[in-house]
């Protein structure tokens, strides 16, 4: 399928505006497909000229235009001719579309659980024309009218209110103006909760078999959906702008939402089934505000085009963590933001896909798409929290608040934004943005200090760099945090210092206000998490974390000090045995349940499987899993910290701790409080099929306790990940060769195959990876191969003979932009592995 240009795009929207589309969908008895009917009336700037509009059809029936029937013959791929444009014109398609099985367009999800069928529309970034026909691209909105005829008994929800005016028929109003990638609806025999707030009818939604543990948590959601809405109309003063609010939540979703106006797309794992810990509701709550900041940013006031994306993404991610902070009970967000979402910025930001928050260019739709990552998220997020710092919150809001009103039910790009808060704040901030938002890399920050005999600071300054790759410094307001023991042996902050950090000073910005106080135990730069920048201790407080770290009483504060020795492994600064030293010693009191679940990741996904050779990852992980088993028995009974912990020991077990896990199945040795439920059960049999201490029997009986479709890709990854030649035949031509495998199920299957205990079983895959990823990118959509092939890559093969092959592969000129992509950034993980094995013998 050819992408959409901007050049296109930019043409199209020259010639046309669009005034309304119309469409009606029916869902029933259509064999693999279902009807749709769309009607187009739009106008046209130069009467006579032509265009195109986009469609995916399984079969396209009829087309006028005008009046006049065009010949269907003439679609190209996805692009239909329309010649000799009026000034006025109706467009009328009839077409059989394809339900999908990618978690795109329409896709058609039957439940394992009770053989329901439900349906949902993910329309974007360039889907909307598998659904109906349209000109796809963000910057031609319009209302949308929906009809849609279903089977009685099912619920059908979409953008706007609906009902359903006879049996199985539904209609809905017309919405405001919105781009065809937000169009959405969802369908089949649905539960559903309902409130109202403010004003606001709310409604909740998801398939029956999950209907006991949504309703558990109606009350939660619904609660954080009402303080999140007061909360962004005090901030914005704006008015939600599109009537009711569903949030539905649906299976086999690709995202973790998207921003439908009037009907949010949640993935349905939000509706939890088994115990979860306060961060995990935590980051329920994060998304819930996210896609509740998009009604704002990117609904109301959409990006013109994709290489705006950030106006999009960075600002809800910004909103969705403050709001989610400032308006319900999770009050630690940023600490997750510190820990969680900038690691993810900050490892993209070192990749060669790495790029400009705000890039100048944004060739295609398929580019777009390679674009949602750790960069226009997090990263963004973080600019705009320092541009917060830098300008002061009242000049940002009411940048914001102009925004809206000058663009709303419009579109608008980075420079609309600027010159909004540039205005408010009464400053010039197109330097601020051009070194923040259109230069790629992250900079890294270090306080340089001279003690005095007396121990007090002579001079203290903050020393920026950059890589000679990326060799761009920035402005930062950031602040300096001083950390002393106290008496009862907790590390507290004594002071606080903001320095504007400017990059006019060759990277060297002197604190005189820290000449002559007293020396920290700890000097902290980024203190508060204020600014986008890596940071880095001195040689004297890395050395000493292990003992510090663990008092640090500050949350944010132990999220910069894990995150700083993290990524100082991970740039192979520090050997990795000391980062599991670190964790071995400041896990075992970390109360916060999300660096808890972070730290042990780093430690036994990556630094035991990837980092340390094979003959030191059986006492790593034995140690890791020491730790856990101390903190699971030493943990309140069904605490957080518990529920972590022994997560954590499931994931760092070994042969020592077969019995401990198979007791805890079997119900005969669990500890007190700890629920052993369907998640943690296949935790638990996953880790045992792994060590081969469980086997396919084992899974078919789970499968038989839990016929859900969670439980059916839990089981999919334990199917991949059993210890035999047969079982990694079987689950690597699934991988590769099953196209009718749904995105879930091959995700799942890709999941489980590689483990660094299993590296002489699956060695011959390695190979076999390079050689047919291209084959299963040709046949497979962008989203599935961006998931399936970076899930699937051999990240444990740690060797130059990887690299190699890989780079061989990149060589090819023919390899598809994602799969490139994939590809590229894996690799360079695994230049970096072999970066930090290097030191382990230095």
């Amino acid at each position: 399928m050819p992408s959409l240009t901007r050049a296109e795009a930019a043409e199209r929207a020259a010639l046309l505006s669009v005034d309304e589309y119309a469409i009606d969908l029916d869902l029933t008895a259509h064999g693999d497909g279902f009807a749709s009917t769309t009607v187009v009336r739009f106008r046209c700037a130069h009467p006579g000229e032509d265009t195109f509009v986009e469609l995916r059809p399984a079969a396209l029936r009829s087309v006028t235009l005008n009046g006049r029937a065009l010949d269907v013959a003439d679609l190209d791929d996805n692009r239909l001719p329309l010649t000799d444009l009026a000034a006025d014109n109706e467009l009328v398609v009839e077409a059989t579309m394809a339900y999908s099985n990618s978690g795109e367009g329409l896709h058609r999800f039957v439940d394992p659980a009770d053989g329901e069928v439900y349906l949902y529309a993910m329309a974007g970034p360039d889907n909307a024309d598998r659904i109906f026909a349209c000109f796809d691209q963000p910057d031609l909105k319009a209302p949308v009218t929906l009809t849609v005829t279903a089977p009685p008994q099912w619920t059908v929800l979409a953008n706007g209110v609906g009902e359903q005016v006879e049996p199985g028929r539904w209609r809905f109003v017309p919405t405001p103006p919105i781009s065809t990638y937000l169009m959405t609806l969802v369908a089949g025999p649905l539960h559903s909760r309902y409130a109202d707030h403010d004003g606001i009818p709310l409604g909740l939604h998801c398939r029956a078999a999950l209907a006991e543990h949504l309703d558990r948590d109606a009350d939660e959601l619904f609660e954080v959906t009402a303080r999140c809405f007061d909360r962004y109309h005090e901030l914005f003063d704006s008015r939600y702008p599109f009537g009711k609010y569903d949030q539905a939540f649906v299976p086999e979703f690709n995202w973790g939402a998207v921003e439908n106006p009037g009907c949010v797309a949640f993935r349905d794992e939000f509706v939890f089934r088994s115990a979860v810990t306060e961060a995990q509701r935590m980051e329920r709550a994060i998304v819930i505000a996210h896609e509740m900041a998009h009604m704002w940013f990117g609904d109301l006031v959409t990006m013109r085009w994709w290489d705006d994306l950030w106006l999009n993404e960075s600002f809800a991610e910004y909103m969705g963590v403050r709001v989610a902070a400032e308006a319900t009970r999770f009050t630690g967000t940023w600490t997750d933001f510190a820990i969680s979402r900038k690691t993810w910025g900050y490892a993209a930001d070192q990749r060669p896909s790495t790029h400009p928050v705000a890039p100048e260019r944004v060739d295609d739709v398929a580019a777009a798409l390679l674009n949602f990552d750790g960069i226009s998220y997090a990263k963004g997020a973080a600019a705009l929290r320092q541009l917060g710092a830098y300008v002061g919150d009242d000049a940002f809001f009411a940048g914001l608040r102009k925004y809206f009103v000058a663009h709303e039910h419009g579109n608008a790009t980075l420079a609309d934004l600027i010159a909004a808060l540039g205005e408010a704040s009464d400053q010039d901030l197109s330097g601020w943005a051009a070194l923040w938002l259109r230069e790629s890399g992250v900079t890294t920050v270090r306080p340089v200090a001279e003690v005095d005999a007396g121990g007090r600071y002579k001079s203290v300054t903050v020393v920026q760099s950059a890589p000679p790759s990326r060799p761009v410094l920035r402005p930062h307001r950031l602040a300096l945090g001083l950390y002393d023991r106290a008496a009862d042996g907790r590390v507290v902050r004594r002071e606080r210092v903001e320095v504007d950090v400017d990059p006019a000073d060759q990277g060297r910005t002197p604190v005189p206000a820290l000449a002559g106080r007293p020396a920290a135990a700890l000097l902290l730069a980024n203190d508060d998490d204020l600014t986008y920048a890596k940071v880095r201790l001195s040689d004297a407080e890395l050395a000493a974390l292990p003992e510090l770290l663990p008092a640090v009483v500050d949350p944010v504060a132990r999220a910069l000090l894990w995150s700083a020795a993290w990524d100082a492994t991970r740039d192979a600064e520090i050997a990795p045995t000391t980062f599991v030293d670190l964790a071995v010693a400041g896990l075992p009191t970390e109360p916060d349940s999300t660096l808890f679940t972070e730290v042990i990741g780093f430690a036994a996904a990556i630094t035991v499987g990837q980092y340390l050779t094979p003959e030191l990852r059986a006492g790593a992980s034995a140690a890791l899993a020491s730790v856990c088993a101390r903190v699971v028995g030493s943990a309140a009974a069904g605490s957080d910290r518990q529920l972590a912990a022994a997560r954590g020991l499931v994931r760092c077990a070994g042969a020592a701790e077969v019995d401990v896990l198979r007791g805890w199945l079997d119900g005969t040795s669990v500890p007190a409080g700890l629920p052993v439920d369907a998640e943690l059960r296949w935790a638990v049999l996953r880790r045992l099929v792994v060590l081969g201490a469980a086997g396919a029997a084992d899974i078919d009986a789970e499968s038989g306790r839990d016929r859900s479709a969670h439980g059916e890709q839990h089981a999919a990854r334990c199917r991949s990940a059993l210890p035999d030649a047969a079982a990694k035949a079987w689950a690597w031509d699934a991988i590769v060769g099953d196209d009718t495998l749904s995105n879930r199920l091959a995700l799942a299957l890709a999941e489980g195959f590689w483990h660094p205990e299993q590296e002489e079983l699956t060695g011959r895959y390695v190979s076999r990876y390079f050689d047919e990823m291209p084959d299963l990118a040709a046949r497979r959509s962008a989203q599935v191969v961006n998931q399936v092939a970076g899930a699937v890559y051999p990240r444990y093969a740690v060797r130059p003979a990887t690299v190699d092959a890989a780079q061989r592969l990149l060589d090819r000129a023919d390899l598809p932009a994602v799969l490139r992509r994939v590809v590229a950034d894996r690799t360079d993980d695994l230049r970096r592995a072999l970066a930090v094995r290097s030191l382990i013998d230095k």
